[in-house]
C-alpha cells in the first residue's frame, strides 16, 4: 500500500511539474576521483529527472558525475543534449551515447547554450567549474534574467560551506533577505521534483531589488 501511494504521489507530481518545467540543465563534476556515494546520488537524480519525462541538457563529458547522471537519465528514456567546447574532449571525454551533443568553441558558449530554453536548474556537487555555472545562474536570476528553480543536491553535506557563504553575503548586506529564495538544497536526489513543484515564483521584475538600497551606516548604495 505504501509503495502504491508513493508511486502515485511521484504521478501527480509529474503532473504538476509537466506544465511549467519541460527542460532541466544539469551541472555536475567530470571527476573520477570521488566516493562512491556521490556517483550514487548522480545515478538517481539522472533516472528520476528521465523518468519524470525532462529533456536535460548537460556539459557533455563522459566521464564523473556527469556520466552517471547521463547514462540513467537515457536508460530511463530522456532526451540528453550535451554541450563542451572542442578543447575539452581530451579531458573530459564527450559522452558518445547522448541523443544529441553539441561541439562549442568555448566555456563562456558552453554556459549560455546550456541555459537557452531552460526551465530549471540542477545542480550536482562538482569543483570550481560548477561553482561557477552556479554562481553564473544565480545572478542571471538576480537580475531577472533567469527565471526558474535553482536546486543544490546537497550529497554529503557538499555544498553546506557554499550555503553558509551565500548567506553570509545575506547578512553582509551585498545580497538582500530576498535573494535566499534564489536557491533550494535538497539532501537526496528523490526530493528533486518536490523542489521543482515547490520553488518559489520568480519575475522578470527581481532587477528592481537587485541592489541592496542603503547601508545601516547610510553610506554608498
Amino acid at each position: 500500500m505504501q509503495v502504491f501511494i508513493l508511486q502515485y504521489v511521484v504521478e501527480m507530481q509529474k503532473q504538476k511539474l509537466s506544465a511549467n518545467v519541460h527542460r532541466v540543465t544539469v551541472y555536475a563534476s567530470s571527476s573520477n576521483a570521488l566516493v562512491d556515494s556521490y556517483y550514487d546520488a548522480a545515478s538517481r537524480l539522472g533516472s528520476i529527472l528521465g523518468g519524470a519525462g525532462f529533456d536535460i541538457v548537460y556539459g557533455g563529458g563522459g566521464v564523473g558525475l556527469m556520466r552517471a547522471m547521463a547514462d540513467n537519465a537515457l536508460a530511463a528514456g530522456a532526451h540528453v543534449h550535451g554541450v563542451i567546447p572542442g578543447f575539452l574532449n581530451t579531458v573530459e571525454h564527450a559522452h558518445k551515447n547522448l541523443s544529441q551533443l553539441e561541439v562549442v568553441h568555448d566555456m563562456r558558449e558552453r554556459k549560455h547554450r546550456m541555459l537557452v530554453d531552460s526551465d530549471a536548474v540542477v545542480s550536482l556537487p562538482g569543483g570550481s567549474g560548477t561553482c561557477e555555472e552556479v554562481f553564473e545562474v544565480l545572478t542571471l536570476k538576480r537580475l531577472g534574467r533567469f527565471l526558474g528553480p535553482v536546486v543544490l543536491v546537497n550529497t554529503n553535506h557538499y555544498f553546506d560551506r557554499l550555503i553558509d557563504f551565500l548567506e553570509h553575503s545575506v547578512s553582509e548586506r551585498f545580497m538582500s533577505p530576498l535573494h535566499l529564495e534564489m536557491w533550494s538544497v535538497i539532501d537526496q536526489p528523490e526530493q528533486v521534483l518536490d523542489a521543482l513543484l515547490s520553488a518559489k515564483a520568480w519575475s522578470s521584475d527581481a532587477f528592481k531589488f537587485a541592489a541592496v538600497a542603503g547601508t545601516p551606516s547610510g553610506g554608498y548604495r
